[in-house]
């Protein structure tokens, strides 16, 4: 336990010591966030175009760093490690397009499904064929597993690796919720992963990835001095996926990762309802600008949502400890 804490101490203070300069740095070069035109974002958010982006650089550095130096890096937490710094890549070259075009949209979405496809056949195949990864579905609400094949076993991994990237990266749009809301479900991980089932080295990468979020919620919480970016956002939904499918919690991460979940359902609600009957059932989607639009302050909105998040947090630990054999 002690290296485990050790380990989230670490990257929680080296992205403290990062940031200052780093942030410095992003903003003397105007490698700010762009904003949708006024009328497609909630009032006051124009205010934040400029604000330094691609902070998730600072949260890879902050993660990498401890983990190899504290972890043994067995084959199952650098798979992960791998498939985190693969997403943040993809939201690397999304954040970059953006600054170099000046709008606010980057990378196409085919092209980014691409990337992600790649990446979830290797997860797949590594996972199996080199760590050992069962191919089934455990299900967990109830004590049950389903044998699905390898072919079907790499259609989920990519349906969870595409879900929980864009899933966080539209939980991204106020401060500190993305980070905040991250480092609760990593708790649940590093939780799961050592107290539970003593997997140490996914509980060190949990760990770091944590202590980083914790980190970088200091300069990202309301009035945010920077913003996480693509970069970060596809880099921490590739990390919960990938350590979803070391330690077959694909089914469980819709409670572990619950909020994440609720915003997505929110924009997919909001486009079928939208294009069938021309109305709306949010005031904006993801939700968290719906309750935005409605008077709510950001600040509020942030709090309880965490607080949402521990909830579901709570919820999927309780589950995956319930159902572990003995």
């Amino acid at each position: 336990m002690p290296i485990i804490l050790i380990s989230g101490i670490g990257a929680f203070l080296l992205l403290l010591f990062l940031s200052p300069r780093s942030i410095r740095w992003l903003r003397d070069h105007e490698v700010g966030q762009f904003i949708r035109p006024q009328g497609e974002i909630p009032q006051g958010h124009a205010e934040k175009q400029g604000t330094p982006t691609m902070g998730g650089l600072l949260i890879l550095a902050a993660m990498t760093i401890p983990f190899l130096i504290m972890s043994d890096h067995s084959t199952a937490s650098m798979l992960v490690l791998f498939t985190t710094l693969a997403c943040g890549a993809i939201g690397f070259v999304d954040d970059w397009m953006k600054i170099v075009k000046k709008r606010s949209l980057g990378l196409s979405g085919r092209w980014k499904m691409l990337a992600l496809v790649v990446i979830a056949v290797a997860l797949a195949v590594l996972a199996v064929r080199v760590v050992g990864v069962p191919t089934t579905i455990q299900f967990h609400v109830v004590d049950y597993s389903l044998e699905i094949g390898p072919i079907a076993f790499g259609v989920l991994v990519f349906l969870v690796l595409a879900g929980a990237t864009n899933a966080v990266n539209l939980t991204d749009g106020l401060d500190g919720l993305a980070a905040g809301t991250m480092a609760i479900a990593l708790l649940a991980y590093v939780a799961m992963t050592f107290v539970v089932t003593g997997q140490r080295d996914l509980a060190i990468l949990a760990a770091c990835l944590m202590g980083a979020c914790v980190g970088f919620l200091w300069f990202n919480s309301y009035p945010a001095s920077v913003f996480m970016g693509d970069t970060g956002s596809f880099a921490l939904g590739g990390a919960i996926a990938a350590l979803a499918v070391m330690t077959k919690t694909e089914i469980l991460l819709v409670f572990i990762g619950g909020v994440f979940v609720i915003e997505a359902l929110s924009v997919m609600i909001q486009v079928v309802v939208f294009k069938r009957t021309r109305r709306r059932v949010f005031l904006m989607a993801p939700v968290h600008h719906h309750f935005e639009m409605a008077g709510w302050s950001e600040t509020k909105i942030i709090v309880r949502f965490w607080l949402i998040a521990l909830m579901f947090a709570g919820i999927g630990f309780t589950l995956f400890y319930r159902t572990l054999p003995g």
